[in-house]
């Protein structure tokens, strides 16, 4: 397993970020949120651009590359849910020109007939709300409903350009051709490991942005990056990101190799993750002073979404113990 990007890899990734600063600055972020302008537009430029095209497990990497990049810019579309969430439990879905979503818990599935029966509520579902589609997860496998069969009600979270909402299956009615054969866990290892990239992304912008502050503010006619204590926080949150920059990648690698370690991986990168955007979060909140407080600052976007990274499906607690758990088995 190479553990370094090859030269289509690094292409890829200066094209992707070019396109990103592009079509998704800052500006944009401000005006959906203060202005509620409509992100469609720029989902639409990604399916032109073919970057929903990267379902297959192969492409993991390249698919990594783009998730860590829409982080870094907060991207405002269903491009996460669709691509690690939806897409891996819809297989032969075919392009996913629309925005899908997953409900991975708390909807059953009862016989009814020839058909099924869901019951139940899913909480915290990324992009519910504008999805066309959802994937269903259940103890009866993975059903495909649209989403206009199921309740949806948005729910008001910490970053603004993040939609979740709860979906509620009152006996919806489905039939067995609407079942999808599915590995729930290896669709779990991708779900894990694109929050962790995303999460990646948004400390990497919030260290940018840090650097850039540090870099120009003057304390007593000194620039404050030149203070000692400035330069070991920064050098702190760099040491963070790359960490959990190459633990997430290395989860990408395993699932294109679809290596037996990709669910330690998947694990490993989440809980490295929620770890460097808590110190992240800390440190280039403090180093903003006062500035990183206001709504006008954009610092507050990248810190939101890193936050949120680390509240969906488990936090790093949560996942250093299934680490845990996972090394006490292979060595009993």
């Amino acid at each position: 397993m190479i553990f370094e990007f090859d030269r289509d890899q690094r292409l890829w990734r200066d094209t992707v970020r070019g396109v990103v600063a592009k079509q998704c600055p800052p500006r944009l972020i401000r005006s959906i949120v203060d202005a509620a302008a409509d992100p469609a537009p720029l989902w639409q430029t990604y399916v032109e651009l073919g970057w929903t095209e990267l379902t297959d497990p192969d492409v993991a990497v390249e698919l990594a590359i783009v998730l860590e990049e829409l982080g870094r810019c907060v991207d405002p579309t269903p491009y996460l849910a669709t691509m690690t969430q939806f897409a891996p439990l819809a297989p032969g879905f075919g392009h996913l020109e629309r925005p899908g979503a997953a409900v991975l818990d708390g909807v059953s599935a009862t016989r009814d007939g020839s058909g099924w029966l869901l019951h139940g509520t899913g909480r915290h579902v990324l992009d519910a709300d504008r999805a066309e589609w959802l994937a269903v997860a259940t103890e009866a496998g993975v059903f495909l409903v649209p989403a206009a069969a199921a309740i949806i009600t948005r729910t008001p979270v910490l970053d603004p350009g993040l939609h979740i909402a709860e979906a509620s299956f009152p006996g919806v009615r489905v039939g067995n051709d609407d079942r999808a054969a599915v590995d729930t866990r290896r669709a779990r290892d991708l779900s894990l490991t694109g929050i962790a990239l995303t999460t990646v992304g948004a400390c990497q912008r919030v260290l940018e942005l840090v650097l850039e502050h540090v870099g120009g503010r003057k304390q007593f006619d000194t620039v404050i990056g030149s203070f000692q204590a400035v330069q070991h926080k920064a050098a702190d949150m760099h040491v963070a990101i790359e960490r959990a920059r190459a633990l997430s990648y290395f989860a990408a690698l395993a699932i294109a190799a679809d290596d037996p370690r990709r669910r330690l991986a998947a694990a490993m990168a989440k809980a490295a993750a929620g770890e460097c955007q808590a110190l992240v979060f800390r440190h280039g909140l403090q180093l903003f002073g006062a500035m990183g407080f206001t709504w006008e600052n954009d610092l507050q976007f990248a810190l939101k979404r890193a936050q949120a990274g680390e509240l969906m499906l488990g936090g790093a607690d949560e996942h250093r113990a299934l680490i845990a758990e996972e090394y006490r088995a292979a060595h009993l």
